[in-house]
């Protein structure tokens, strides 16, 4: 990541997917997320919520507690705990991909990506700073979180600047 890594990315932006699944990032973003590499990796979060990461920070991130299963699987210690691996298996295989980002932060949303967003081609989005990733949302569905959060913001600042 740039050296602008440890910036938050912050803020909301109304977004118009085109008629071929791509989005344009807001350029206010570009100073606080420009993967080096220019590769990122999409992840489904929510029914309604992608999340866009930096490659190398989805991959620190990731990495090291995937190791953590793997070495318990060695071991033997998840023997009783196989349908709750298999589970796992799953949703990793299917939860996040790579992605190459265009020209003018463009980023094409996969198919199985799309459907989980629940947004047509050609139809609004709301691009959203989280901190330390960018949000994509249905707007009904940002709406109804934000609703369902908003008033616990001073106590979450609290939390997190103490």
């Amino acid at each position: 990541m740039s050296d602008k890594s440890n910036e938050l990315i912050v803020g909301e932006f109304s977004r118009r997917l085109d008629e071929r699944y791509r989005l344009t990032l807001p350029a206010e973003f570009e100073d606080v997320f420009k993967p080096d590499s220019g590769k990122c990796v999409i992840a489904k979060e929510r029914p309604g919520c992608l999340s866009l990461w930096g490659e190398e920070t989805w991959k620190a991130k990731l990495d090291a507690r995937v190791d953590l299963v793997q070495q318990r699987l060695k071991l033997g210690d998840l023997e009783q705990k196989m349908p709750e691996l298999q589970r796992f298996g799953r949703i990793l295989s299917t939860r996040h991909r790579e992605l190459q980002l265009a020209n003018r932060s463009r980023v094409l949303l996969p198919e199985g990506f799309r459907e989980f967003l629940a947004v047509e081609a050609g139809k609004e989005v709301m691009v959203i700073g989280a901190a330390v990733c960018i949000e994509i949302w249905h707007p009904q569905k940002w709406v109804n979180y934000l609703e369902g959060e908003i008033s616990e913001f001073r106590t979450l600042l609290d939390t997190l600047s103490h």
